[in-house]
């Protein structure tokens, strides 16, 4: 079957049903959210293992979790193109056989305990791995989905997915946590090996979408076309990426208990969000949804700066994960808008490359300031980050798509 009768373009065609396109999203959806639990377990572990466990500083420990999307970044042009050439399946795929080895380095570091720089090289690799996996698996999700449902459903593509994503995050923190006390971090290593391919059964039977180019699209070609949504996206991810690096770590410091909570708060307030208002951005406009929740997200970040008590953050971390969840695909939808359409998957992977970026740059970054001005610094410099797309949303929401050419 031709891609041109799967997914037909926007032009000219009537959207399927919401009952068909989550039909359509459904297996896909649930196997990114059982690949993803992967990235989830480890989150409120991993940080205080290094610190603790290993006696690292902030700034390696910030280091160790931005490898993961600095790898992301940088294998997204790859991730892309495999989905456009190959087929976004293959691309899926490909990434959850990767991310399994992430879990297989991380139970690999557990035999240089004596040896802690070389520990944390090993858990350098397990998280430069998982950064491609994820890369590929994210991209490749997005095209697939968009390619099934229809570039006029592509909002509503990145909902589901993100739902899955980031609700792993919030049911892999508390898991996490619990795994961590029962096996300590053997059973987090072998849980992150374990469900990739678990995820990889799922999809195994879902049809495969035919590749939407025969050639290789220049990267930088479709990286033009995205770029202002994409800025968007970078400048709204600081705010998550504040609370995935150091939020275990500033609740250790202030000894309010389990971070856990916090983790599953953003994720409980992020799925909320895209159940209920979804499909905003498909219906009103991408950088018109962005503008408002980017405020949202900021306000959660002074929340999490001024927070006296653990309940305080707790609601800094749903509004950060409100106001998130929205901006993501409402970015998301402009930079469609802006993409050829035979370069989905690259442009998907393009997009999505600001995301790594933001959150590469992110943790040694803000893992510097952490250690000079201390950890709650973090999120006054997540805010004004995040406040700063506000600019780029504004920019979009006046600007005119303009109709692209095949590069």
């Amino acid at each position: 079957m031709s891609y041109r009768s799967q997914a037909p373009s926007a032009a000219g065609v009537q959207a399927p049903p919401a009952a068909n396109v989550f039909s359509k999203l459904l297996p896909i959806t649930l196997a990114v959210f059982v690949g993803f639990l992967a990235i989830g377990l480890p989150l409120p572990v991993l940080p205080l293992h290094m610190h603790d466990g290993l006696g690292v500083s902030t700034l390696v420990v910030g280091a160790v979790i931005g490898a993961q999307f600095a790898a992301a970044l940088l294998s997204r042009a790859w991730a892309g193109n495999l989905a456009d050439t190959r087929g976004a399946k293959r691309a899926v795929v490909t990434g959850f056989l990767i991310s399994a080895c992430s879990g297989a380095a991380y139970l690999a570091s557990l035999a240089f305990l004596a040896s802690p720089s070389a520990s944390v090289w090993a858990l350098l690799l397990g998280r430069v791995l998982l950064g491609c996996g994820e890369s590929l698996i994210v991209t490749g999700a997005l095209s697939w989905g968009v390619g099934l449902a229809g570039p006029q459903n592509a909002g509503k593509v990145m909902a589901w997915v993100g739902i899955a994503m980031y609700g792993a995050y919030a049911a892999g923190a508390p898991a996490g946590v619990a795994i961590h006390a029962a096996k300590g971090f053997a059973g987090i290593a072998v849980a992150a090996a374990l469900l990739p391919l678990l995820g990889l059964a799922m999809v195994a039977n879902v049809g495969a979408m035919a590749p939407t180019a025969a050639r290789r699209i220049p990267f930088y070609k479709v990286l033009g076309a995205v770029w202002g949504a994409g800025m968007g996206l970078a400048l709204s991810s600081v705010g998550f990426g504040a609370i995935t690096a150091f939020i275990a770590l500033l609740f250790a410091a202030r000894n309010w208990g389990n971070a856990s909570l916090a983790f599953t708060a953003f994720g409980l307030a992020f799925i909320g969000a895209r159940l209920f208002f979804g499909h905003l951005p498909d219906k009103l406009g991408g950088a018109r949804v962005a503008l408002f929740c980017v405020l949202i997200e900021a306000v959660g970040q002074l929340l999490i700066w001024r927070a006296d008590t653990a309940l305080v953050a707790y609601a800094g971390a749903a509004l950060t994960g409100f106001g998130y969840s929205l901006a993501f695909p409402g970015f998301g939808v402009e930079a469609v808008r802006r993409a050829p359409p035979q370069s989905r998957g690259a442009a998907m992977g393009a997009y999505v490359a600001f995301l790594d970026i933001s959150l590469g740059i992110t943790g040694p970054v803000l893992g510097a300031v952490a250690g000079s001005w201390g950890i709650e610094t973090v999120y006054l410099i997540g805010a004004i980050a995040v406040a700063s797309s506000l600019l780029v949303a504004a920019r979009l929401l006046m600007a005119t798509p303009e109709r692209k050419q095949p590069v």
